[in-house]
């Protein structure tokens, strides 16, 4: 089946403002008559949660930490994107929407991603209008830096800690609205399932976590802002929480999931240091501003840095990549540090690490100046490694970090499901094959403040209002089915735990769908996968009950439903017999080791419709076309 867009006609640069004047609108006074559920409450969820209750929209906000500023958003560190060109060095809502569309291996939708970047100015006069305390210049100005896959500064930041304070912001404009009665903030909930009544979204399930009670919620329409499913390697710079259930509850219901092998390794992270390490830690890619990444150019040498002259070292990324240096986009930086550790070339112990080095950037600007750029990041690295960065080369490698992969939404943002909208990382809609650094809290924010608050009221008023509770046969069936296997996770009384089921299953993704992929590993992988799957059904331990706070329950139900996405992450990976972006299959690249696309078969989104657990998907696709920028090989030198 081909999939439509809908994606309005007209110039690149009208579309947005002609379809939003094309919308129809929900009167004020009607806004009140209203509900809408929004599941997560991070920067996507959160914005769109405290904007449509300023619309007048009646919202009910669920989140499964114990506040909204709990959300994964807050750990990110480095930035995010507009195309203001405060530095006056040649930036455009043009430059910034084709290096994203570039960035992404030409695997998105055009209209969106011009859209992100002309809704990309609005997100930061708000922000500053909140009091967001963006850094600025000696005159005052914002300041901006550079990320990777761009050649200008355009990427807005708070010092180490912009993630936590844009959510900071959208978190006092959410609970202004609790304060007027706008916003029911329901926190340690979680998804369970998603309610259908004459095929559109009417509602959701959850359990609450606290007390184990399972509860109904009803609504005219449901948001899903529930972040990304990188835990599904185990190993991740995730929050320990983030996974893929409500989203994956949803494609089980009928959502199509696009794309969902388009991971993104980030290059700048701590590397693995045992065994028994439950998550990973990222170091923001605006280190690599000023950061020299390199490894000895001998193979095997295992001399201290400060003991290897400037002759015998191997700056690859500037020696490859001479335009962009250390400032590639995350695929090909991540690529390149694997390809010199696998020559044997990495650093530390396990020679899996390549070294980010200030020590030119120190000299250069002094200490005080890298310090007030990168000071809570350098603090961080020394207190998990016990190496002062001011003083010693970083050791880095790369690690999964985001999912371009989501559930399918159209140019609305609403799924194939009526009335089921999806946001920010939960869906697949605007960066393609890969992400470049800073645009992840540019497209929530977008999201949520700009773009859905205006799409959902064209839903609600194409829609005949229906007075649909949780009465209603569909919540009943939902939540039995709910209950049912809740008491079967509970009855298998294995010997196994849910994190040994789990670190299994990322390493077979990690060795098998990581950083660079092959038919015959996927293959392999993917009956592995389903006889891990068996196994866990049969073996995994899940002690206490439904009815009382149960953490290894909330592990096993999440854990359950990688075991399955796993599979069709796999299936998505070997139908795509290309390279582009993050999905590098070794049998598909250039003769310089690059990403090898085929636009003939492959220029589409590729979206997933379930079909029972045992059961193969049925693949669906919407074609992508472009008439604005031209297709060509990706080049960073």
């Amino acid at each position: 089946m081909l999939l439509d867009g809908k994606v309005p006609a007209g110039p690149l640069n009208e579309k947005w403002d002609r379809h939003r004047f094309e919308l129809k609108l929900v009167n004020p006074a009607n806004k009140r008559k209203f509900d809408i559920i929004v599941v997560g409450t991070g920067l996507a969820g959160g914005s769109a949660a405290a904007t449509l209750a300023e619309l007048g929209y009646n919202v009910k906000a669920f989140c499964f930490q114990d506040s909204p500023r709990r959300a994964h958003s807050i750990a990110a560190q480095g930035g995010i994107n507009a195309a203001k060109n405060y530095p006056n060095d040649g930036d455009s809502i043009r430059r910034l929407f084709y290096d994203t569309v570039k960035g992404g291996d030409f695997r998105a939708r055009e209209a969106n991603v011009y859209r992100l970047a002309q809704v990309s100015n609005l997100i930061i006069d708000h922000c500053v209008a909140q009091g967001i305390p963006f850094a600025r210049e000696y005159g005052g100005l914002l300041a901006n830096r550079s990320f990777g896959g761009a050649q200008v500064s355009r990427t807005f930041y708070a010092r180490g800690q912009t993630g936590q304070q844009l959510l900071l912001g959208a978190y006092g404009s959410l609970m202004r609205q609790v304060a007027a009665g706008k916003v029911q903030m329901l926190p340690r909930r979680e998804m369970l399932d998603l309610v259908l009544v004459n095929g559109h979204a009417k509602g959701i399930v959850v359990r609450n976590l606290i007390s184990g009670a399972l509860e109904r919620h009803a609504a005219d329409a449901v948001v899903l802002a529930t972040g990304g499913y990188g835990n599904v390697f185990f190993l991740s710079t995730n929050a320990m929480g983030s996974n893929v259930t409500a989203a994956y509850r949803a494609y089980r219901k009928g959502a199509l999931f696009a794309n969902p092998c388009f991971t993104q390794i980030h290059p700048t992270c701590i590397p693995v240091h045992g065994t028994y390490q439950s998550k990973l830690t990222l170091m923001s890619e605006s280190l690599r501003n000023d950061g020299r990444v390199w490894v000895p150019k001998t193979p095997g040498d295992k001399r201290k840095p400060d003991q290897i002259p400037e002759s015998e070292r191997d700056y690859y990324l500037e020696r490859k990549y001479p335009s962009f240096g250390n400032l590639v986009p995350r695929d090909v930086a991540s690529r390149n540090a694997k390809a010199q550790c696998d020559k044997g070339k990495g650093v530390g112990e396990t020679g899996l690490a390549v070294y980010l080095d200030f020590a030119d950037a120190i000299a250069r600007d002094g200490r005080d100046v890298i310090a007030r750029k990168y000071g809570n990041l350098f603090q961080m690295y020394e207190k998990i490694t016990g190496d002062d960065p001011y003083k010693t080369p970083m050791m880095i490698y790369p690690a999964v970090h985001y999912t371009m992969g989501g559930l399918w939404v159209d140019y609305n943002l609403m799924s194939n499901i009526p009335g089921l909208f999806v946001i920010g990382e939960a869906n697949f809609s605007d960066h393609g094959a890969n992400r470049l650094g800073a645009s992840a809290l540019m497209q929530g924010l977008a999201d949520g403040y700009f773009v859905l608050p205006y799409t959902i009221g064209g839903y609600l008023t194409g829609t005949a209002k229906t007075d649909i509770n949780t009465a209603h046969p569909a919540f009943e069936e939902a939540e039995r089915d709910v209950r049912a296997t809740v008491d079967k996770m509970l009855a298998i009384g294995g010997k196994r735990t849910v994190d040994d089921f789990h670190r299994q299953l990322g390493l077979i993704m990690w060795e098998y769908c990581g950083m660079s992929r092959n038919n015959e590993g996927l293959e392999t992988a993917r009956g592995r996968i389903q006889e891990l799957r068996s196994r866990f059904w049969q073996e995994v331990t899940v002690p206490g009950s439904a009815g009382d706070f149960n953490q290894s329950l909330e592990k096993a139900g999440r854990v359950a439903d990688f075991l399955e996405f796993a599979e069709l992450m796999i299936i998505d990976a070997l139908a795509r017999q290309e390279s582009c972006g993050g999905h590098f299959n070794e049998a598909y690249q250039t003769p310089d080791n690059e990403a090898l696309r085929n636009d003939d078969e492959f220029c589409h989104v590729a979206a997933w419709e379930y079909r029972g657990t045992d059961a193969a998907p049925a693949f669906h696709k919407e074609s992508l076309t472009f008439e604005n920028v031209q297709l060509t090989q990706r080049s960073y030198k």
